[in-house]
């Protein structure tokens, strides 16, 4: 399955570990995780805010689903998750952890069936969450 990652790409370096724990988990239950920070689609060239734009969503387009780390508030995330939801219709899993400060009401008022929202508190968490979101998926 093509799962769409996002998170954080300029927060802390803890938050973007957070998100590389999910690309990592993804593809070793045999999945195809799309995404920025993975080193498997690093581009040679940088890209042009453009072009990473119209990338991102060709990758959301492309996708069977969203899982975004939101621990950290960032609005090119928020930008994602909203169009996953609202023109592609494909479920988003949104995954925070439970030390988090307050996530965004925009994400917890949003009552579309299709976004999950789930916190955890370890790495073992964290992929149980995954695996029971996924298994409900296939």
């Amino acid at each position: 399955m093509i799962i769409y990652c996002t998170g954080t790409k300029w927060g802390s370096q803890a938050h973007q570990k957070l998100l590389k724990n999910i690309i990592e988990f993804i593809e070793s239950l045999g999945h195809t995780a799309l995404a920025a920070v993975s080193s498997k689609f690093s581009s040679t060239i940088p890209l042009s805010d453009q072009q990473t734009y119209k990338r991102n969503l060709k990758w959301i387009d492309g996708s069977k689903l969203v899982i975004a780390e939101i621990s950290n508030p960032d609005l090119e995330t928020g930008i994602e998750i909203a169009y996953a939801l609202y023109h592609r219709k494909v479920a988003v899993l949104a995954l925070h952890v439970s030390s988090a400060p307050k996530i965004s009401s925009m994400l917890t008022g949003c009552d579309s069936p299709l976004l999950t929202i789930q916190k955890y508190g370890d790495t073992n968490e964290m992929q149980s969450i995954i695996k029971t979101f996924l298994s409900k998926i296939s």
